[in-house]
């Protein structure tokens, strides 16, 4: 049987403005179509705000959109993401969770804004400025407001200084443990894979006995083929991927002009993008 999908690359990992990326869920369907890409996944954190306007850019462009979601999970203080697709958007438990989440980001925000305002001369609605209506706000909305304000020229250089953990400014927010939000994407129709998580290098892969509770709950696979995950990270995630039967994914976790990820950098299979489809749902692609 032929492919539902489009031909062309397929990243199952982008932001929009809904959250921290810079361009609206319509601008960046447009960018994905001019990279080239056949599919293209919207992502954003703890919210689903996004996929009404990007399922109209979809269809005009002829791409094929997986809404999605990337889950702001917690495992002590450890932040721990978690991709989940085609969940169902008005299921309950995830649209209670997610508004969780998305007030302990702000409440976040807003307490690193107040400590920031007695060294910078910043205010909360600098923040608000960098933000659109509805949208999770977050860290990154913090950057943006002290690049408008010129205290530093770009948002990673904010996160490598000023918001860096040892800037003494950074707290955490309010998340579930991954257990919990790989429990939540299933009960929701959806499809979780875990976030780019070999960014800490192969000791700090999440350990086989909490990996193998993730996988009796329903995780699907593991977000490899990722920038800023490292070369041996790769190499114990790829082991991982093979002792449990995860499916291995690949994407640039693209925003726009808030990171210097691009779209399609690192791709996914049609394969593995197609037992995606199979296994939700919850919700279902726009294809065109």
């Amino acid at each position: 049987m032929s492919s539902p999908l489009p031909a062309g690359s397929i990243d199952l990992h982008a932001h929009s403005s809904v959250s921290d990326g810079t361009e609206t869920p319509a601008e960046l369907v447009r960018a994905a179509s001019v990279a080239g890409l056949g599919t293209i996944a919207l992502t954003d954190h703890d919210s689903t705000a996004g996929w009404a306007e990007a399922a109209l850019e979809a269809r005009a462009q002829g791409l094929a959109l997986i809404p999605g979601m990337e889950l702001s999970t917690r495992v002590e203080r450890a932040s721990v993401h978690l991709l989940g697709y085609l969940m169902d958007p008005e299921h309950p438990g995830l649209v209670a969770e997610t508004a969780r989440i998305r007030a302990g980001r702000r409440d976040r925000a807003e307490s690193i804004v107040r400590r920031l305002a007695v060294d910078y001369d910043l205010s909360w609605d600098d923040v608000l400025e960098q933000t659109v209506p509805g949208g999770t706000v977050g860290r990154p909305h913090i950057a943006d407001a002290l690049v408008a304000r010129g205290f530093v020229a770009t948002r990673s250089i904010a996160f490598e200084t000023i918001l860096h953990w040892r800037g003494g400014y950074f707290q955490p927010h309010y998340a579930p443990d991954p257990l919990t939000g790989v429990r939540l994407v299933r009960a929701a129709g959806g499809v979780p894979v875990l976030a780019h998580p070999g960014t800490g290098g192969r000791g700090r892969v999440i350990g086989e006995a909490h990996l193998a509770e993730l996988v009796d709950a329903g995780l699907f696979g593991l977000e490899i083929d990722h920038r800023e995950n490292t070369r041996d990270g790769k190499e114990r995630l790829h082991e991982l991927a093979r002792r449990f039967g995860l499916a291995v994914t690949g994407s640039s976790d693209y925003h726009g002009a808030g990171k210097p990820n691009r779209l399609g950098e690192n791709t996914t299979s049609a394969e593995v993008t197609e037992r995606i489809l199979d296994l939700a749902t919850g919700s279902a692609p726009i294809l065109p």
